[in-house]
């Protein structure tokens, strides 16, 4: 491949296949405009997005440190199940609620909420932690996850910045800051092993090499890299200064990982988990991964977890459904279905709860591990059966928040979830007063 050669004449095309070398180190580029013989403010800028600001004033935690995990499904909740009639504290639970009762005073419905402009339907799974329209319709650039934003300002602390976990069947909704989707580890086995298993001693001493190599390679190129920046037009530079940034990220997260592969790994008085091999079990998979969460965050080993329920067709075990949850989930207001319906959707947000309740017993500093973690239940799809991703379900437990019960919106005229995000991000310490451009808090969501 061809190394870059500064001083091009005007015109000529930078070699697709360039790359950055020094010291024997190559590093390969994105693509430029520059690679067709076009200046990049000729191609037209690139599309400037709007997101929380990227160097937030990170404001000191006392206490216990602050934890996120995000619960998100790919098919909805039936809201009618789910809202209560009541708003404020004095809610009397819905079908969906009972399994909550005892968890009130730590628990927020918000009703009336979606992101606004996302209309995509099932592919708004990619819009779903990040606001961004552009993740779902396929039109443009997806821009960095709730989760994802917490972790890079403040997973550094911790073996892992951030978990993304999948009970398999779906995509991810995490993404990075350069709109990449992450991958979900859908193992409950292979996540309880890097938690908690010492690696041979051989395997380690390999990834401790492995890193230390890696890190170097932004230093090594530098000189060349600058002086292409100085070559190409600004559009290019815009490219080329994020995919500097991603591998200067990559090389501190190798950094980390150097420091972490000589550190041992918590023990844990807890067997490692048999995985559930039966697809069709997707709530019991749920119920198991959650367990190794809670003994996650009760190592300190993250502090910042999405675990995904992707919209398989699998029919639960559960008495009275003899049908798949996606099929279920497009109803059309069958009767039959909606029952079988309610039944798969009781048995996940009953699961949820006992995530929570678990929580709420393990105690740290005096108080419980419940207070410092914010956990949030939410789906891309309000109505899964006509693909409506309006009046999205959301609920927030724990997080040592002034729990507000039911915060009702219009649901002709939802309020904007970004508001929530912004408020969450607050909660952990990242001044900021906008996510993904909307401006504001969730009002009547005080912090405690």
């Amino acid at each position: 491949m061809p190394a870059f050669r500064p001083a091009r004449r005007p015109g000529d095309a930078l070699p697709r296949r360039t790359m950055l070398r020094a010291a024997g180190v190559g590093l390969a580029l994105p693509w430029l405009s520059a690679m067709d013989g076009r200046s990049s403010a000729v191609a037209g800028p690139l599309d400037e997005t709007p997101l929380a600001p990227e160097l937030p004033e990170i404001e000191q935690q006392d206490g216990p440190p602050r934890r996120f995990v995000a619960f998100t499904l790919s098919l909805g909740l039936l809201g009618e199940n789910l809202y209560p009639e009541q708003t404020g504290k004095d809610w009397k639970p819905s079908r969906y609620l009972e399994p909550l009762t005892d968890l009130r005073d730590q628990l927020t419905l918000l009703s009336g909420v979606s992101h606004p402009g996302v209309r995509s339907g099932h592919r708004a799974e990619a819009s779903l932690l990040t606001a961004n329209p552009a993740g779902g319709n396929g039109r443009g650039r997806n821009t960095i996850s709730l989760d994802q934003y917490l972790a890079k300002h403040l997973g550094a602390t911790t073996r892992f910045p951030s978990l993304v976990l999948s009970g398999g069947g779906s995509n991810s909704p995490c993404y990075t800051d350069g709109g990449a989707m992450i991958p979900a580890q859908e193992s409950v086995e292979e996540l309880f092993a890097d938690l908690f298993l010492e690696e041979d001693p051989d395997v380690r001493r390999l990834h401790t090499a492995r890193a230390a190599h890696g890190r170097s390679v932004m230093d090594l190129v530098l000189d060349d890299a600058n002086r292409l920046s100085r070559e190409v037009g600004p559009g290019d530079r815009r490219r080329l200064d994020e995919y500097f940034s991603g591998v200067r990220d990559l090389e501190v997260r190798m950094a980390a990982d150097e420091r972490w592969a000589k550190a041992k790994k918590p023990q844990v008085d807890v067997e490692p988990p048999d995985e559930i091999r039966d697809a069709n079990e997707f709530i019991a998979k749920q119920s198991l991964m959650a367990s190794v969460v809670k003994l996650a965050l009760e190592t300190d080993s993250t502090r910042y977890v999405t675990h995904h329920i992707g919209g398989s067709n699998r029919t639960a075990p559960l008495p009275g459904v003899n049908t798949g949850w996606h099929s279920l989930s497009h109803h059309g207001k069958d009767e039959k279905k909606l029952e079988q319906l309610a039944i798969v959707e009781g048995a996940l947000i009953a699961s949820w709860a006992d995530f929570l309740r678990s929580l709420s017993e393990v105690k740290e500093s005096g108080r419980s591990l419940l207070d410092s973690t914010t956990v949030l239940l939410t789906s891309n799809l309000g109505n899964a059966s006509n693909h409506d991703n309006r009046n999205m379900p959301v609920l927030l437990g724990g997080g040592g928040y002034k729990h507000a019960g039911h915060l009702a919106h219009d649901r002709s005229d939802n309020a904007p979830l970004p508001k929530l995000f912004t408020t969450i991000a607050n909660r952990h310490g990242l001044a900021i007063d906008r996510f993904f451009g909307e401006p504001g808090t969730q009002s009547g969501l005080e912090l405690a």
